[in-house]
């Protein structure tokens, strides 16, 4: 496994699950689902906001109370401390973390070059002026957006059938990467399912750390299965210390 050169990551639910976020999917790296009450359809598509728009926001609003009130666990802590130390250690070298998740807690466990392809909880998205700002509370009743005063902001979350952010930015980051790793996804969602046959395809090695193989297994040239506090920190040591 390459010790030099740029590392870019895919971090999925099961990085966050040890800290008490709910997954998508019942039992999915050891975490509740969302969707144990509310089907997909009904929660996170742009048609469910618009045929029930105080369903989807209270739903969310109840998802951004939650993440403010969990904490980072070793994974995201580890995954900070690489970015951190990969540079020196690798004689230049960068770390990209690209998540699929919409908590902070990257952010709150010291990463900085972090990329929500899915969007962020603590965002508002004004569909009226094609702003975003910074939000922790509520939006169910409809709040005016601070930039032009609308009642027009939503979750700035990818829904499904809508395009993940910044696809463009984390296939470049790939073309110049040398390491590709998943950390605690299924393989289900596309397009992120797809990165490490692109990564194959750009000549890069690639890893799998997660509780269990993914649907993409077979495309990584290694997988290490156990708890993301386990594996990611265990990684991330041997790495550093090589």
């Amino acid at each position: 496994m390459t010790n030099s050169g740029n590392i870019v990551i895919l971090t999925g639910a099961g990085v966050s699950a040890e800290s008490g976020i709910d997954t998508f999917r019942a039992g999915a790296n050891g975490g509740p689902s969302l969707w144990e009450q509310h089907r997909v359809e009904d929660v996170a598509t742009p048609e469910a906001f618009a045929r029930d728009p105080e369903l989807v926001l209270r739903f969310y609003d109840m998802r951004r109370a939650a993440i403010q009130t969990k904490q980072p666990n070793a994974a995201h802590i580890a995954l900070a401390r690489l970015e951190r130390e990969w540079p020196v250690r690798s004689g230049g070298g960068s770390v990209l973390i690209v998540t699929q998740n919409v908590d902070d807690l990257h952010e709150r466990g010291g990463a900085t070059n972090v990329l929500h392809m899915h969007g962020e909880h603590l965002s508002a998205w004004c569909t009226a002026c094609d702003t975003r700002h910074r939000w922790t509370g509520a939006l169910i009743e409809r709040p005016p957006c601070p930039a032009c005063g609308a009642p027009a902001l939503r979750p700035d979350i990818v829904w499904f059938g809508e395009v993940p952010y910044r696809m463009e930015d984390i296939y470049q980051a790939l073309a110049q990467a040398s390491l590709f790793v998943s950390i605690g996804t299924s393989g289900a969602v596309y397009p992120a399912a797809g990165f490490v046959r692109t990564a194959r395809e750009l000549g890069l090695q690639t890893l799998e750390l997660n509780l269990e193989r993914s649907q993409g297994s077979a495309w990584f040239h290694e997988t290490r299965l156990g708890p993301a506090t386990a594996t990611v920190s265990g990684w991330v040591e041997g790495l550093l210390e090589r």
